[in-house]
């Protein structure tokens, strides 16, 4: 039996290469998408500066203002594919996020750069895959669903 597995695909900036493990993000995410019970799916991560985020917040959402995560998901609202997907996976979007703002961001609350990176790909991912935060009662689901994952992380991450 031919079983599918999800693929990530990480796009690093040079000025970040050498000081992020891509094992650890790939980790994240394919727990992520396990605890979410997500089928084989496709994503793209990418880490940059807080500039490219600005711009990429000022270009689609009209938000001329730097922030952490960033997400473009492909499906629709209902959670379906816009398309079918012809290769079995289903193709979710892409995250993006500020590796500078996870630094500050990690110093801020106290807690290790790990715990942030991994906070903010959950984050992004549960856009993806339709969670919002514009409503009290949508913010309160999303935050559930994210301490939950975090918590099933916890056996690899750090503070």
């Amino acid at each position: 039996m031919n079983r599918l597995r999800s693929h990530v695909e990480l796009q690093i900036d040079d000025a970040y290469r050498g000081i992020i493990d891509r094992r650890f993000l790939r980790q994240v995410l394919h727990q992520a998408l396990a605890q979410e019970k997500v089928p084989p799916a496709e994503l793209c991560l990418t880490i940059t500066s807080d500039e490219r985020l600005q711009e990429l917040n000022r270009t689609f959402r009209q938000v001329d203002a730097v922030t952490d995560v960033l997400s473009f998901p492909l499906l629709s609202p209902q959670g379906d594919p816009f398309v079918a997907p012809p290769d079995g996976l289903l193709h979710l979007g892409d995250i993006v996020i500020s590796y500078p703002r996870a630094q500050e961001q990690a110093q801020q609350y106290g807690h290790s750069l790990q715990r942030e990176m991994a906070y903010l790909i959950v984050h992004g991912l549960l856009h993806l895959l339709g969670y919002d935060h514009q409503r009290q009662e949508d913010w309160e689901r999303m935050r559930w669903r994210e301490e939950g994952i975090l918590a099933a992380l916890s056996c690899f991450l750090k503070g």
